[in-house]
């Protein structure tokens, strides 16, 4: 087949899978910049995006072209490097008009690979897979099935570690580098692309990469300095008295100052603002 086994179309694979991926990089930087501008509204769209059919369809076809681009890659490099034989090594200098990025597109593409693998881990693992495991009825080991739509207290929960600042800072570089080639490359290989254009192109993508890579890390700042945070449940803005510690759990802590008046004590008191366990005497709980 002509877009698989030939040059130009495994180049046409990867353009097409390519600016897909860029799509959905903009729709995705674009739903995260609602966590800063409101928690809830973002944790509403995660809620929305969770185990729906649409949602596990959207997530298979984006696994499918992320393996498809990233194949076809490594496949056009090792193609490449076999063509020019032993003269890779024989200039030790860049050529002119050629970037350092269209270079190393092979590693970029890895440490970009492997920041989708810590993404993953950091935020679908906790979010969309338990809720999926759930729906197949098989036994889900997670601290609060509660939390899994709750997607600014998992933005708060994982950027309050430096570790993954760092990481992602880098995952975001490399992802910069590997967008302002890719973009005017895959116009390039599209035919959408002249004398005049060449240079535009180079903009426009300059220009995307940045505004992309910029929105990502101002949600990661935003969670590292505790911008985003987890928006207070109905619970939050209750009394003791009401939430009844003698029947439930409080999953979140006490956030008024009225006495529990006839409510049993909680093996941790209310004043330590941490009601997580059901009541075992029938003292109030003072200091609540």
């Amino acid at each position: 087949m002509w877009l698989s086994k030939s040059s130009v179309g495994r180049k046409v694979v990867m353009s097409v899978s390519g600016i897909a991926l860029v799509l959905f990089l903009l729709f995705h930087m674009a739903m995260n910049l609602v966590a800063i501008i409101s928690p809830e509204g973002y944790n509403m769209i995660c809620e929305f995006l969770g185990a729906n059919w649409y949602a596990l369809v959207g997530t298979a076809g984006l696994a499918v072209l992320v393996f498809v681009h990233f194949v076809y890659a490594f496949i056009l490099t090792m193609q490449n490097r076999k063509a020019r034989g032993s003269q890779r090594y024989a200039v030790s200098e860049r050529p002119k008009g050629v970037s350092w990025a269209s270079q190393n597109m092979l590693v970029l593409g890895i440490i970009v690979v492997l920041g989708l693998g810590l993404h993953l881990f950091n935020f679908w693992a906790k979010m969309q897979l338990p809720e999926v495991l759930h729906m197949l009825g098989m036994h889900v080991e997670y601290a609060d099935m509660g939390k899994v739509a709750d997607g600014s207290y998992h933005i708060a929960e994982t950027f309050k570690c430096g570790v993954y600042v760092a990481l992602y800072v880098v995952w975001l570089a490399a992802l910069w580098f590997h967008l302002t080639h890719g973009f005017w490359s895959a116009m390039q290989t599209l035919g959408v692309n002249n004398g005049v254009w060449y240079a535009r192109w180079k903009k426009v993508g300059n220009m995307f990469a940045t505004l992309v890579v910029l929105g990502f890390l101002a949600v990661v700042v935003a969670g590292a300095t505790g911008f985003i945070k987890a928006p207070e449940k109905a619970c939050d803005k209750k009394a003791c008295a009401i939430e009844n510690c003698s029947a439930k759990k409080c999953e979140t802590p006490c956030a008024t100052e009225k006495a529990c008046a006839g409510e049993k004590k909680c093996d941790t008191p209310c004043a330590k603002k941490a009601c997580e366990t059901p009541c075992e005497t029938e003292k109030p709980c003072v200091g609540c």
